[in-house]
């Protein structure tokens, strides 16, 4: 997927994001994109739809070829639906992208399972996720045409722009390729160091950690657009929207922070089993991560679209350097917490480096963000305190629900005391507008 989009999605969306108020103009931005998306991804999907039969050979296993081909299909559908889901998110259309996403889950659930309980195996899978991106970007490709017009496929008089754009995805491009080594970092060394099984126990909590960072993604959907500004000049970052959508993130981080520091034993079993009880240390270890999860959409996509991804290459590379270098030096010597140790201290370049970014950009209300963060830390401490009080361990039903009750009711009087809850309160209503 990386190489087949090659940035372009992203890139495409950016400029996008300066025009939407001009529907010809974000059309023809469309259609450059799609012109490069249909070169890049085209060109990958026909390789490995050609390649199929070696590459099976070289693993010695012939049932590989027509799984491989179908997935072949799948990447070329999947990468042209990512191409709208963005153009979507850039139009402020983000509501557009449930139909093509609906329409793709069901048509891949059904086919998949369908073909499968025919004996079709593996390669009935494999053409049942096709036959999913293929229905889904159908349906998205319908939705842009009645968006945007025919000119958002058929426009091709426009090489300046198909430049400007795979000049621009070319930056994005070496981002994503050291932010997907960065996701897979800890497992590689964790098995490198250690074992199989400790892989196990450390990507059970990581994988439910990393859900964790969903409502950053959502909020970043809708506001990091606001921040391309039009060509021409006729609209300027919303500053406001950006600083609101910060200050929200950090409030509803720090509330979802606060049971993995507190609980983590209780949640390790309850959510993954009596199996992963050693994985209560890697999930509080990862509080940190969450917290700054939240918020690196929304720095990091604010920088793209600003139209600066460039500078988001060195904060990247120091990213995963950090994280290379603790998890080389501490999971041999303390095992598997120490990739989530690697995994937050990677994030303490990340986000603060891209927050700095903005910054330099924007001109953020620091001093503002800042007050933010200390009443935060006081609330959820206060947090902590509530729920410490029913324990930490063995956990009843009426503890789990007395425990989240009064540590909820905690954090929120808190923030109310000290003014945060009004000035988030604003801060949404100004989100809504």
């Amino acid at each position: 997927m990386l190489p087949a989009d090659f940035g372009i999605s992203q890139s495409t969306a950016r400029f996008i994001a300066e025009r939407r108020d001009a529907p010809a103009e974000a059309a023809a931005v469309l259609a450059a994109g799609l012109r490069l998306k249909l070169i890049s991804a085209g060109a990958l999907a026909a390789g490995l739809f050609a390649l199929a039969g070696p590459i099976a050979d070289a693993y010695n296993v012939q049932g590989l070829v027509w799984p491989l081909r179908g997935m072949a299909l799948a990447l070329f559908a999947q990468s042209l639906l990512m191409l709208y889901s963005g153009a979507f998110v850039a139009l402020g259309r983000i509501s557009l992208n449930l139909g093509a996403v609906a329409s793709e889950s069901a048509v891949e659930l059904a086919s998949s399972v369908t073909l499968v309980l025919l004996g079709a195996g593996a390669t009935g899978a494999a053409f049942g996720r096709a036959a999913g991106y293929l229905v889904g970007a159908g349906v998205a490709i319908g939705l842009v045409v009645r968006l945007l017009g025919r000119g958002a496929l058929t426009d091709a008089e426009r090489g300046p722009e198909r430049r400007r754009i795979a000049r621009y995805a070319g930056a994005l491009f070496v981002i994503d390729g050291a932010f997907t080594v960065l996701g897979q970092i800890d497992v590689l060394l964790i098995g490198a160091f250690l074992s199989t099984s400790a892989v196990g126990l450390f990507q059970a909590p990581w994988r439910l950690a990393s859900v964790l960072h969903y409502p950053g993604l959502a909020l970043a959907a809708g506001v990091a657009p606001r921040l391309a500004a039009d060509p021409g000049g006729g609209r300027e970052p919303d500053v406001g929207a950006f600083a609101a959508a910060l200050r929200l993130m950090i409030v509803v981080q720090a509330a979802l922070v606060v049971p993995l520091l507190v609980w983590a034993e209780p949640i390790a079993r309850l959510a993954l089993g009596p199996a992963f009880a050693d994985s209560a240390e890697v999930i509080r270890a990862l509080a940190p991560y969450v917290l700054l999860a939240g918020l690196a959409p929304l720095v990091s996509n604010g920088v793209d679209y600003l139209g600066q991804a460039r500078r988001r290459i060195p904060i990247a590379v120091a990213t995963l350097a950090v994280n290379v270098a603790v998890d080389a030096v501490l999971i041999p010597r303390i095992g598997i917490v120490a990739g989530a140790i690697g995994s937050s201290a990677g994030y303490l370049v990340y986000v603060p480096g891209h927050l700095w970014l903005c910054d330099r950009l924007l001109g953020l209300p620091m001093r503002s963000l800042a007050l933010t963060l200390g009443r935060t830390a006081l609330a959820a401490a206060a947090m902590a305190a509530a729920m410490l009080t029913v324990g930490t361990a063995g956990l009843s039903a009426v503890d789990w629900l007395l425990g989240s009750a009064g540590g909820l009711a905690a954090f929120v009087i808190v923030l109310a005391v000290t003014g945060e809850a009004a000035a988030v309160t604003a801060g949404v209503r100004r989100l809504r507008r």
